[in-house]
């Protein structure tokens, strides 16, 4: 591509504006989970794409933890499957965790490492299977309402949660200038496999390898007060507040726990932003404004 005096002298511009933010984040680890509708335009899926590349070409570290439960209930659907959902958790047995293991560890996985190296990146696909990435163990659920005497536990088959994180592979791929792009499927004790959900794995990873972001694509503006405005600049207590209140619930609240914990766990800030918006990722990095919500544990 070739650029003319206008364009050249528009990418000088912004460039220029976006150097004390690149500086501010250069040799730093963010990590992206991806997923929603950020996944399935192909214009938002290229965008991100290119994004992920430029980042790692201006010396910043991403690490891309992606989801694909559509995906999953799509082909569950075709091989007439049934699809079970226990508190916002897909029901997993083991011909279901078959499906889980083909679609997030190969057709999704693969898809996004092609489409990053197509775009000049050096993406690695991997599982929590690989070098035991992510040791899992089964997730337990609770149940317990005012008539009941003692709590009901709850089977929901192969699901886990993160019991451990490998930080020294990922550490030598990102040091090796790769882009790793891992798939939340993990590993147990006895080499089983378990579905985990992918905003867990990022936090975990994040954590993990202590990187200076965590950022989560989701398919709204952001945390939303009671009158639909995005909440911003929160720290822990203001969250806890919003939890008591009735503000934050239902299917916010897993995202909301994900980033209280990598924030407690060490990780510099947390951020629920919108993958419907182009470049939602750079403008959450390279402005002072952002987009979503920011929530740190000061």
């Amino acid at each position: 591509m070739t650029l003319n005096r206008s364009d050249a002298a528009h990418v000088a511009e912004v460039l220029s504006e976006a150097l004390p933010y690149i500086r501010r984040f250069v040799g730093k680890t963010l990590v992206i989970k991806y997923g929603g509708n950020a996944m399935e335009s192909e214009e938002l899926k290229n965008g991100f794409a290119r994004d992920i590349v430029l980042m790692k070409a201006v010396g910043i570290n991403p690490i891309v933890v992606h989801g694909g439960g559509p995906q999953i209930g799509e082909l569950l659907q075709r091989l007439n499957i049934e699809s079970r959902f226990i508190d916002g958790m897909r029901v997993t047995d083991e011909k279901t965790m078959d499906v889980v293991e083909m679609v997030l560890g190969g057709q999704v996985n693969k898809d996004i490492v092609s489409l990053i190296n197509n775009h000049g990146g050096r993406a690695i696909g991997l599982t929590g299977q690989d070098a035991g990435l992510i040791k899992a163990r089964k997730l337990t659920v609770t149940r317990k309402t005012p008539e009941m005497t003692k709590p009901e536990i709850i089977d929901i088959g192969l699901v886990g949660e993160v019991a451990s994180v490998n930080a020294d592979l990922l550490d030598m791929l990102v040091q090796g200038d790769f882009i790793p792009v891992v798939a939340p499927i993990g590993v147990g004790v006895n080499g089983e496999s378990f579905n985990i959900n992918a905003d867990l794995v990022a936090g975990k990873v994040a954590e993990a390898v202590g990187a200076e972001k965590l950022i989560l694509l989701t398919d709204i503006a952001g945390l939303l007060d009671k009158q639909g405005n995005v909440l911003t600049g929160l720290d822990t207590a203001q969250v806890d507040a919003l939890i008591a209140d009735g503000t934050i619930y239902g299917g916010m609240l897993p995202k909301i726990g994900c980033a209280l914990d990598a924030v407690q766990g060490g990780v510099t800030s947390a951020h629920i932003i919108d993958g419907r918006v182009k470049h939602a990722v750079l403008l959450e990095i390279f402005t002072d404004h952002g987009v979503g919500t920011l929530i740190t544990n000061h």
